[in-house]
């Protein structure tokens, strides 16, 4: 349990480092990243105004063919960047949330730039 609780804590650590220097605005949003075991969460915030710009998770019905894993979770950056070019956002900053950058994260950002939003 002990090692549990060292890992979420230097995560946190990481998080808020990262978030010390990331900052979304209304014209190049913060697209920050959860992931659990089973599902990815990815979000589009405008940090000046507070509000969610897009959202996307692969535990919503339309999404939910998309699994938890590398080869399948760029679809869903795929489909927040479809999201994002409905509500004319084509630039963005990509907030990793403390994760490290590879794996279902990176995957997550490839999806997003290979619909052509620059990161």
């Amino acid at each position: 349990m002990k090692r549990l609780r060292e890992k979420y804590r230097r995560r946190r650590r990481r998080k808020f480092h990262i978030r010390k220097r990331i900052f979304g605005t209304s014209d190049r949003p913060r697209i920050s990243i959860y992931r659990s075991n089973r599902y990815t969460y990815v979000q589009v915030i405008d940090d000046l105004q507070g509000v969610t710009i897009a959202a996307a998770s692969n535990r919503e019905k339309a999404l939910a063919g998309i699994g938890n894993r590398v080869e399948e979770i760029g679809k869903l950056g795929e489909a927040l960047a479809e999201r994002m070019k409905e509500k004319n956002v084509s630039r963005a900053v990509f907030d990793r949330n403390g994760y490290l950058y590879h794996g279902i994260v990176k995957a997550t950002a490839d999806g997003i730039r290979k619909k052509g939003i620059e990161l």
